[in-house]
């Protein structure tokens, strides 16, 4: 029984300092938990949009463009802003469709089946016009760059503004 009387326990002082950190540190990971879900979110949400310009550029660059005869189904965008058509003097001829110069590719859709939220854009510089393609000056060479834009969320909920990937290839005429 002697060896039970030399011990003590805590006192209430050491009860209260523990259970202060304890609170202390519950609250720390409470606004945590938050930031690290967002990080997580961001890295998928990036992920996601690379992996659908990775995706689209795959496809882009399998596309006819060759001189003889003029077939253009990678076409050239007319502005920073505007959808590739098939060029003026070329037709594009994917299987059994044909479209004429000066329309719109069957390939260029923005929408994005089954990604909500996520939109995208391609644009096709003509490397042989102009400035060139990043230094690059060659009529047998275009620049495509394919843009995936969506809304972030944020610790609070929606971002205000989107946000966008982009990845660019120089594809030649084949």
């Amino acid at each position: 029984m002697s060896a039970f009387r030399d011990q003590r326990g805590f006192t209430v002082a050491e009860v209260l300092i523990a259970a202060a950190i304890v609170a202390v540190a519950f609250v720390a990971l409470g606004r945590i938990v938050p930031i690290a879900g967002y990080a997580v979110q961001e890295g998928y949400q990036g992920s996601t949009a690379t992996f659908l310009a990775d995706q689209k550029l795959e496809l882009i660059k399998d596309l006819p463009w060759v001189s003889t005869p003029a077939n253009d189904c990678l076409g050239i965008s007319a502005s920073a802003t505007a959808a590739p058509n098939v060029p003026a003097g070329a037709t594009c001829t994917l299987g059994a469709t044909t479209v004429n110069g000066g329309n719109a590719l069957p390939w260029e859709a923005n929408a994005i089946t089954n990604f909500n939220g996520y939109s995208r854009q391609v644009r096709v510089t003509d490397c042989g016009s102009g400035a060139g393609c990043m230094g690059i000056v060659d009529a047998g060479m275009r620049l495509v760059t394919v843009t995936v834009s969506y809304t972030p969320l944020t610790g609070v909920g929606v971002a205000t503004a989107p946000k966008s990937y982009s990845v660019s290839m120089l594809i030649s005429q084949q």
